[in-house]
């Protein structure tokens, strides 16, 4: 066999191989756009299934946010919107039916979706849908699957990372920063800023001494929340 012929196989054999790896790229991506999950209606009734959160488009209503749901992997799917829902779960992260807080907007809606990132007596809620007011404008909804599926009314807020974050009208825009809310429910969310987030996150953690140290030593900050929220849940399974 000549040199040209061996060079030529091989060119031959990279284009198969990068072939291969964009197919494979596309069906996992695929495969992520539906996570198992549930939902909870407006009535209290739990459905389980299959959840797209960021399926694009127009949603039923121009100023609610909307998921895609079907019952079975192959299934028909339809669309769900705030009005129909109190809460849902997709992978592993868990999200709830919210209003903009004040005079706020997300992304021209009033009611949208909010992943719960710490589920305590005092809540930290995420969305890059924030509008006036937030820490970040902003379209994008970036997912990364879980393998468990939450418990409870509101699921697990477990697992650390990003996970899913919903906010603005889906299917593109900028990739902008979290805004991260805190309340006892979300009609009494507020804003968590640099200025507050030591004194709030304190009470948030109160019960894990340790990381309410870190904490207070400027270890965490609100720019890497989602880390301080990983290890606050590792102290806390500890003691389980």
């Amino acid at each position: 066999m000549t040199t040209k012929t061996i060079l030529f196989t091989k060119h031959i054999l990279n284009i198969a191989a990068l072939v291969l790896f964009m197919t494979m790229a596309g069906n996992t991506a695929m495969a992520q756009k539906w996570l198992p999950g549930h939902f909870i209606d407006v009535k209290g009734v739990r459905t389980t299934g299959y959840i797209h959160p960021n399926p694009g488009g127009r949603g039923p209503f121009s100023d609610e946010g909307f998921i895609e749901f079907k019952d079975e992997e192959h299934s028909t799917p339809y669309y769900l919107s705030t009005s129909d829902l109190q809460s849902f779960v997709a992978g592993r992260d868990s999200f709830v039916v919210a209003h903009a807080p004040g005079n706020e907007t997300w992304a021209k809606r009033e009611f949208d979706f909010v992943r719960v990132v710490i589920d305590e007596p005092v809540k930290i809620y995420a969305t890059r849908g924030a509008g006036s007011g937030g820490s970040g404008g902003g379209k994008k909804v970036q997912v990364s699957p879980g393998i468990g599926i939450g418990t409870g009314t509101y699921g697990t807020s477990y697992g650390g990372g990003v996970g899913i974050s919903i906010g603005g009208n889906g299917g593109g825009g900028n990739n902008n920063k979290l805004s991260y809310y805190y309340g006892s429910n979300t009609a009494t969310m507020k804003h968590l800023t640099r200025e507050n987030f030591i004194d709030i996150m304190s009470e948030v953690m109160a019960d894990e001494p340790e990381v309410v140290e870190q904490i207070r030593a400027n270890h965490y900050g609100i720019g890497n929340i989602e880390k301080l929220v990983a290890y606050f849940n590792k102290v806390k399974d500890s003691h389980q």
